[in-house]
């Protein structure tokens, strides 16, 4: 009997979506608990005592923290359905990327949280780490390891829905499609992948929740 599994997430957090869509993806049934970010319940706050945050994948009674240490756990504790190439090489290219896109996330995040003339620069230094990826690490193919999803896709999911939303409630262009073909038809073939299409948070409450965000960060 496979031992229960339980996620620990919160809306809008792109790093919980990356954990459903690579559970889904794996067929592993799991309970979800939605947490409230500014009333942390005693289960999140004994499952993670160090960050205090979600994602947290609990296995079997063990906590698992941080995105994309789950998402190998998962690849590793889960073999079906692999995320992972096979090859050493292909691998490690793959680890890679999902490092380079979280050093970069905070960079991302410098447009909502800045203004003025920081959110100029961060906007600019936003569209350069886009083509960083797109060239680099994209290219033409159709997902970033080739014909199918991987987990360098899952990883970088939130371009595909997330960017889009935080530079409106920011009132910044980061990212327009004719500037960045490649990736603009990736995230058309990620957006059409069954477990990506069918496990998205809602648009317009993503929107509401990033604009409250945005307007308490203005009015400081």
């Amino acid at each position: 009997m496979e031992e229960q599994v339980k996620l620990f997430g919160a809306f809008p957090s792109p790093f919980s979506y990356r954990i459903i869509w690579a559970l889904k993806h794996k067929n592993i049934s799991y309970g979800y608990i939605e947490e409230d970010l500014s009333n942390k319940s005693q289960c999140l706050l004994t499952y993670n005592p160090i960050y205090k945050m979600v994602p947290i994948l609990l296995h079997g009674g063990k906590p698992i923290v941080e995105s994309t240490i789950i998402l190998e756990y998962i690849e590793e504790t889960w073999p079906q359905n692999p995320l992972f190439p096979k090859d050493p090489y292909e691998k490690a290219k793959a680890r890679f990327w999902i490092k380079f896109g979280e050093d970069k996330n905070s960079e991302f995040y410098q447009i909502f949280h800045e203004i003025g003339e920081e959110q100029v620069k961060a906007t600019e230094n936003a569209k350069k780490i886009l083509k960083i990826i797109e060239e680099q690490g994209l290219g033409d193919k159709k997902f970033f390891s080739g014909d199918t999803i991987g987990l360098i896709d899952i990883a970088f999911g939130w371009l595909a829905f997330w960017l889009e939303v935080i530079q409106e409630a920011a009132g910044v262009k980061v990212y327009e499609p004719y500037n960045f073909p490649h990736l603009q038809s990736w995230i058309n073939n990620f957006k059409q992948v069954a477990i990506i299409k069918e496990n998205i948070p809602n648009r317009d409450a993503m929107l509401d929740y990033f604009k409250r965000r945005r307007e308490m960060i203005v009015a400081l």
